[in-house]
């Protein structure tokens, strides 16, 4: 049994050093990098937040979920164009393949608020964790920023 035991042992110990088990998560691999939050006009009950993540490992990840004291549900989107309309729906997971990165951003992939629990004021920083498809998490805090409406200048 204690021969058993030395070979299974060596054995773990053999195959960690072969680089085929790795001690870092997920989170470790992924650099996030100018998360914000938009403020939303008072009452209006919903936000998003956006930020780009960059994959540092030689493998594809993913990120499954987020988790934010300030909402009641926090959930993966995207937009879509369907009948000429522009639609928000929720995604598993947003892929996330080595070396890359990947922008959640307005129009696009983002992390929906949903059901604020307080008010968002710009400069607040706002808490959210990022969960990986290996459980890991990532803490950040993402700085709320007023939305910017940028209007085209009108030529005559």
């Amino acid at each position: 049994m204690l021969k058993r035991s030395a070979m299974v042992l060596l054995g773990l110990v053999l195959f960690g050093a072969s680089g085929l088990v790795s001690a870092e998560s997920v989170a470790d691999q992924i650099q996030v990098n100018k998360p914000y939050v938009r403020a939303v006009p008072p009452g209006q009950p919903n936000s998003a937040s956006f930020m780009s993540l960059h994959n540092g490992d030689s493998r594809d990840h993913a990120l499954v979920g987020a988790e934010s004291p300030v909402a009641k549900v926090v959930e993966l989107h995207t937009h879509t164009m369907k009948d000429g309309m522009m639609r928000m729906r929720p995604v598993d997971r947003v892929d996330l393949p080595a070396g890359k990165k990947v922008s959640l951003q307005p129009g696009g992939l983002h992390v929906m608020l949903i059901g604020l629990k307080q008010k968002l004021q710009p400069g607040e920083e706002i808490p959210i964790t990022l969960v990986f498809e290996d459980g890991s998490k990532a803490m950040v805090s993402a700085p709320v920023r007023k939305l910017q409406m940028h209007m085209k200048k009108m030529q005559h």
